[in-house]
């Protein structure tokens, strides 16, 4: 019973291999925020897992994208079809 309370550790490679591949996507100024979370959904239509990438910059804008993949299972192929004009809010 003690484990379903133990939070999960990041997994610091494949979160930074993913801010590599975004970073070099959309080709990030210093002064833009990239933030990378992964989500569990306890709903019955959703995947169990989703990986939500944000990118907001200086002026407070923001765009969100939504992958239904954990972290670790990300690939090249997922972010390079998102699309800067297409994120999700």
């Amino acid at each position: 019973m003690a484990s379903m309370f133990k939070k999960k550790e990041p997994n610091v490679i494949a979160t930074q291999k993913v801010k590599d591949l975004v970073d070099e996507k959309f080709k990030l100024d210093d002064k833009s925020i990239l933030s990378i979370a992964e989500l569990n959904c306890h709903k019955p239509d959703c995947p169990p897992k989703e990986t939500v990438i944000t990118i907001r910059d200086i002026n407070g804008n923001a765009i969100n994208w939504r992958i239904h993949k954990p972290i670790n299972e990300i690939v090249d192929e997922d972010i390079n079809s998102l699309d800067e004009k297409k994120g999700s809010n």
